[in-house]
């Protein structure tokens, strides 16, 4: 006969009341901790002011350590995993260079809203403040960049804390939460009475449901529109409400846009999928933004890539309906007339419920009036690309290869940032949520490999591609024998243009040609070096080569493979909005220069 975890837990805690409370150093306490909330995979990496912690992390074996080679690679690959599964990431870092070599990793994951938990050493509590050997004001230092953050000064309070902390970061509008425990906190001894089963926090009430008045208004109002248009973000994603959007659209038939951030959320391959809008975004999807008359955003925040000039934005008039778990996001750029404040899964459910309940329905022959025009819209073709002479890459069709060999695949794709990040937005067509992992707000260059790592741990059996360029893969490359140590085969497609391509495009564009440090001078040889890491390095200089490296590089599944990809070192990102213009000003190739 089987038992269940909870006659497990039920029959230790009687074990444990029976005894009394048990005392435990700090250090055990935290594991204890991570274990209550069902923490798999750590990344991190040792240093003094955490050596209990990892003496802890010895002696048990449910979870996982993971040795990375830099402190912001521990924080992206732990961020990785927490955008392909929904669960909170967790990372370890020792005090002083250890957690400053993580702040990029920590702002990169609060711009994005991704749930974390990042535990720092700090030096003993009694040296706080004298500049005592690896001292920094953790506290100080990552206030602006986290959810939350805790000091904390008693081993009795650490049970407590981590609890808060996983609900902080899972919560509301998610994000990382920092937990700075002293040595002298994780050494100490203290009685210990079991992790708690809840939380309150009397400050923190995160709203869930939204307001019934408010969704019937907004009901109203998308129901009597005559350009319905509806604009979704990340928060979708976050929200796991991505069944809910798909339901809604294909209720009332409108046409439907994902931010960078949203994309996957609803599928590429759909009709009334416009395309990602925003700087790099579709004619037809920035045209629909800016002449709909009621505009649907749901966990969007109308970033400054997403509507370019708000001025601009604001010269039509149209009625905006916004749902957002978090209330600070709503009219912050854009002055919204139904905010409705929730969690996105519960008020899209809720506004299903309501469409289904009454008779009324869209306007049927002022809806096809607005089809036809997004249409004419749509045979621009914005996303049309000239392959040349053919006697270069050119490095929209290695994405697009890529998507065409995998579409059918259980595979995940990140990427670093520049223009190989758009490129991989525009032409890898994503039908499934939470298979993009990429930096949206903060814009991190060398997250891509980490990010690989941690999703390939999560998902064992998936595979896992990380585009790049050879100016973003330099940043993090060390992370390789990371790979290599813990067994996470990915395929690394570097975009190989000699450039910092999307700085180079700006100079062309804004700078009149004056290329200033953007050429990528003294390049490795990413074939021998991924080789000496271990892994498998191949070197693609013609078109003609592109499908057939991918396909060797899939075939060695058990291997790390690094395709250096030689493109072409002049193309640029199109469809392109400049900086200080509306988003339906829009430069489509490079005529238009």
């Amino acid at each position: 006969m089987e038992i269940s975890k909870a006659e497990i837990a039920s029959a230790a805690a009687a074990v444990q009341g029976a005894a009394g409370p048990q005392d435990l150093m700090g250090a055990e306490i935290l594991v204890k901790s991570l274990q209550a909330e069902n923490v798999q995979y750590i990344w991190g990496y040792p240093g003094g002011a955490v050596l209990y912690i990892y003496d802890a992390l010895y002696k048990q074996d449910t979870i996982h350590h993971v040795l990375v080679r830099h402190e912001q690679a521990a924080v992206h690959a732990a961020d990785g995993y927490a955008r392909a599964t929904g669960e909170v990431g967790v990372a370890l870092v020792t005090s002083g260079p250890g957690l400053t070599n993580a702040v990029t990793g920590i702002a990169t994951a609060y711009m994005d809203s991704i749930p974390m938990v990042i535990i720092s050493g700090q030096v003993p509590t009694p040296a706080i403040g004298l500049d005592a050997f690896q001292e920094c004001d953790t506290v100080g230092i990552t206030r602006p960049i986290v959810k939350h953050n805790f000091l904390v000064k008693d081993p009795r309070d650490l049970a407590m804390t981590l609890k808060k902390a996983f609900h902080v970061a899972r919560t509301g509008r998610p994000g990382p939460v920092v937990v700075d425990i002293p040595k002298d906190v994780s050494f100490k001894k203290v009685p210990y009475t079991g992790h708690p089963q809840t939380v309150e926090m009397r400050s923190y009430n995160p709203v869930r449901k939204g307001h019934g008045g408010q969704i019937r208004k907004a009901l109203q109002l998308l129901l009597t529109a005559k350009r319905p248009y509806i604009y979704t973000g990340g928060g979708v994603l976050l929200g796991n409400a991505c069944e809910e959007l798909r339901t809604l659209v294909d209720m009332l038939g409108y046409p439907v846009t994902n931010t960078l951030m949203g994309l996957g959320a609803y599928p590429a391959s759909d009709r009334k999928f416009l395309g990602m809008l925003g700087m790099h975004g579709t004619v037809e999807a920035n045209n629909a933004m800016q002449n709909c008359d009621v505009l649907l955003a749901v966990g969007a925040r109308f970033d400054d890539r997403v509507i370019g000039n708000v001025k601009h934005f604001a010269q039509n008039d149209r009625k905006i309906i916004h749902v957002d778990i978090d209330p600070s996001s709503i009219s912050k750029r854009v002055k919204v007339d139904i905010p409705i404040v929730g969690d996105v899964k519960d008020v899209l459910t809720e506004l299903i419920a309501m469409i289904r309940e009454t008779p009324m329905r869209p306007e049927a022959g002022a809806l096809a009036t607005w089809w036809d025009t997004i249409e004419g819209w749509r045979k621009r073709d914005c996303l049309k690309y000239s392959m040349g002479s053919g006697d270069v890459i050119k490095p929209q069709y290695v994405v697009e290869t890529l998507w065409n060999m995998t579409r059918d695949a259980d595979a995940y794709v990140t990427s670093d940032v520049g223009q190989h990040q758009m490129w991989a937005a525009q032409y890898y067509r994503f039908e499934e949520p939470r298979r993009w992992i990429n930096s949206g707000g903060l814009g991190t260059m060398g997250v891509g490999i980490p990010y690989a790592m941690g999703i390939k741990l999560a998902k064992p059996q998936s595979e896992v591609f990380c585009i790049t360029g050879e100016g973003s893969v330099q940043m993090n490359i060390q992370e390789l024998a990371t790979c290599r140590q813990y067994e996470t085969p990915i395929i690394i497609c570097s975009l190989n243009n000699r450039f910092l391509g999307m700085v180079r495009q700006w100079q062309e564009i804004e700078y009149s040609g004056r290329y200033s440090h953007s050429y990528m001078d003294s390049l490795p040889d990413f074939v021998k070096l991924a080789e000496a890491y271990g892994h498998v390095g191949m070197l693609i200089e013609r078109p003609e080569d592109v499908e057939p490296a991918l396909r060797e590089a899939r075939r060695l599944k058990d291997r790390t493979v690094f395709l250096d990809f030689r493109t072409d070192p002049t193309e640029n990102v199109f469809p392109m909005v400049q900086a200080g213009k509306g988003i339906t000003e829009m430069l489509l190739g490079s005529e238009d220069l």
